[in-house]
């Protein structure tokens, strides 16, 4: 460990779970590099992911956005490309963004497709699935009102999705939000997470939850004080 590492861990009771306010105060607090660090929040959840009915996935405005510039990626033909270059996508195509991709370019934060160019995007889904950029109707990714779904993600519209180990792992902002804007993010996206529970999902549904900057130590959350 770094002495700036050290002096970061030395901020967390060790074995403590702090309430949300608190564990968002810290992570600011304790993002003490040269840049603006992302702050990151994981959830582990009570569900099976083998089971299609508990893999959750889904997608959500945040309050405060991310606090960086995302590129977003269209591929849509016609009207509906020029509505996304008009909403402010920052490349749209179709089979001549499919090359592009098999090429090597991945440019993008993002991915918005039209429904019927889901028959092209699905060539490079083993390139986009396991970067998480793969577009989904789920997620509202996969929609003819591209420019609200540019709009939407320019804005910061965050895709979450349960991992094989029943994780949910996303980014809640910088930490020059400060630690008010922060916690408004994370329950922001906590609400999602519940609204997203599956009725086959028993016992509880919140397990654990840890946020921390991507270079800070993670702080555990009071899990029991979110599941009110």
């Amino acid at each position: 460990m770094g002495k700036r590492y050290k002096a970061a861990v030395e901020k967390i009771e060790e074995g403590k779970a702090y309430d949300l306010e608190k564990a968002c105060g810290l992570a600011v607090e304790t993002a003490t590099t040269k840049f603006d660090e992302t702050i990151d929040v994981v959830f582990r959840l009570g569900v099976d992911p083998k089971k299609a009915d508990q893999n959750i996935r889904g997608g959500i405005s945040l309050p405060h956005g991310l606090g960086k510039d995302i590129r977003v990626a269209v591929f849509a033909k016609g009207e509906k490309a020029e509505e996304a270059k008009s909403a402010g996508a920052d490349i749209v195509g179709a089979d001549d963004l499919v090359k592009e991709i098999q090429g090597g370019n991945l440019n993008f934060d993002s991915v918005i497709a039209t429904p019927d160019m889901m028959a092209q995007v699905g060539k490079i889904g083993k390139i986009l699935g396991p970067r998480g950029l793969m577009p989904s109707p789920k997620v509202g990714s996969v929609t003819f009102e591209v420019a609200s779904a540019v709009k939407a993600a320019k804005a910061g519209r965050v895709e979450y999705r349960v991992d094989k180990a029943g994780n949910v792992h996303s980014p809640v902002g910088k930490a020059s939000f400060g630690g008010e804007k922060i916690k408004e993010n994370v329950e922001a996206l906590l609400s999602a997470i519940n609204k997203a529970k599956p009725t086959s999902s028993k016992g509880f549904y919140l397990l654990s939850g840890t946020i921390s900057s991507v270079m800070g130590p993670g702080i555990k959350l009071d899990i029991a004080a979110l599941r009110n």
